[in-house]
């Protein structure tokens, strides 16, 4: 498993997102999903869709996923800081 292969599950669960994964070992994983689809919904409820998106690989070949979820304008937001 690698960061493109991460990209692309998780992109095909959010077609509108945003996304951007990192990791170099194969099994740690760093990902900033950016979406509209998580207005209004908190933290915890974001990373459940991301890890729905990845099914039985959380866990598995996914041994650590480490999760930013924001929507545009809270990263619009940041990116201003």
């Amino acid at each position: 498993m690698d960061a493109e292969q991460i990209r692309c599950l998780i992109q095909a669960g959010l077609p509108d997102a945003d996304v951007r994964v990192h990791g170099d070992d194969g099994v740690h994983f760093e990902a900033l999903v950016v979406s509209a689809a998580f207005a209004g919904q908190r933290p915890l409820q974001r990373h459940r869709v991301v890890y729905a998106a990845l099914g039985d690989l959380m866990g598995g070949a996914i041994h650590a996923l480490a999760l930013r979820t924001l929507t545009p304008e809270e990263a619009a937001g940041q990116a201003a800081d």
